[in-house]
């Protein structure tokens, strides 16, 4: 597992936890529980990162995206 906050551009992961009690409740407001999936569209430079998860983009801080847990997938 790796921390959302540290995919790359154009990659593709499944959530598999959120680490920490602030996270749980944020996360799961936005629609980011264990099992969707989600697509990192930016995550360059400092500010927030970017995620689609179905048809939504979402901007997360990067502390907040730190503390969610994905595993990645291959395209």
């Amino acid at each position: 597992m790796t921390p959302l906050g540290l995919l790359s551009d154009g990659e593709y992961a499944t959530v598999a936890r959120l680490a920490g009690s602030p996270a749980d409740d944020r996360g799961e407001s936005l629609g980011l529980r264990p099992g969707r999936k989600v697509e990192m569209l930016s995550n360059g430079g400092p500010g927030p990162v970017v995620v689609r998860i179905d048809e939504s983009r979402l901007a997360l801080g990067r502390g907040l995206a730190m503390r969610i847990l994905v595993s990645k997938e291959a395209v």
